[in-house]
């Protein structure tokens, strides 16, 4: 298998799409204030337009909201009731990329969410990762991105006074994205 690093503007132009057998779409929420509870969504569909200027690219991701798992049946079948995404009403969670900026040897994402029909900016910090050919010939894109934010700027706002102070649910979600990209 041949590799080759490239430093991103010498990403190749088009149409790209995440390859789902090397792509996790994740986040993590504290749990009692003491622990990362961690998911992902299993059903997404992606659209990656590259462009020669980087910054003019265009990305779009569409979530299945009932796909969201965590390993736990009954917390996964709460997060997909009307307390959180409302999965039955609102099916999907949508990106849409409005600016791609240059951060240094990173990059930056920002796009409009649509979570529950709330529909807010959210900037994803992006790490090219580098490119690789497969042994079939195929170009993979490989690239991390982050973003933390607060889930009740979706009006996502259920949760569970403790005791002894603090919530059940953090406000704060981290979204971890794994990615790798390959030719539509």
């Amino acid at each position: 298998m041949t590799t080759q690093t490239r430093t991103a503007p010498d990403i190749a132009t088009g149409s790209w799409v995440l390859d789902e057998a090397h792509t996790k779409i994740g986040f993590q929420a504290k749990h009692l204030m003491v622990t990362k509870v961690r998911g992902h969504f299993e059903e997404y569909v992606s659209k990656v337009e590259i462009a020669d200027d980087l910054t003019e690219s265009r990305i779009e991701l569409t979530l299945d909201a009932a796909s969201i798992t965590t390993g736990a049946a009954d917390r996964d079948d709460h997060l997909r009731s009307a307390d959180f995404l409302d999965a039955v009403n609102h099916p999907r969670l949508i990106f849409v990329s409005t600016d791609i900026s240059r951060d240094g040897e990173d990059w930056k994402v920002t796009g409009d969410l649509t979570i529950r029909d709330v529909t807010r900016p959210v900037t994803l910090d992006v790490v090219y990762e580098g490119s690789a050919v497969d042994p079939w010939g195929n170009e993979h894109i490989g690239f991390s991105a982050r973003a933390v934010m607060s889930r009740e700027d979706w009006d996502l706002t259920w949760n569970a006074a403790l005791e002894g102070g603090g919530w059940l649910v953090s406000k704060d979600v981290v979204l971890d994205i794994e990615g790798q990209l390959v030719r539509a």
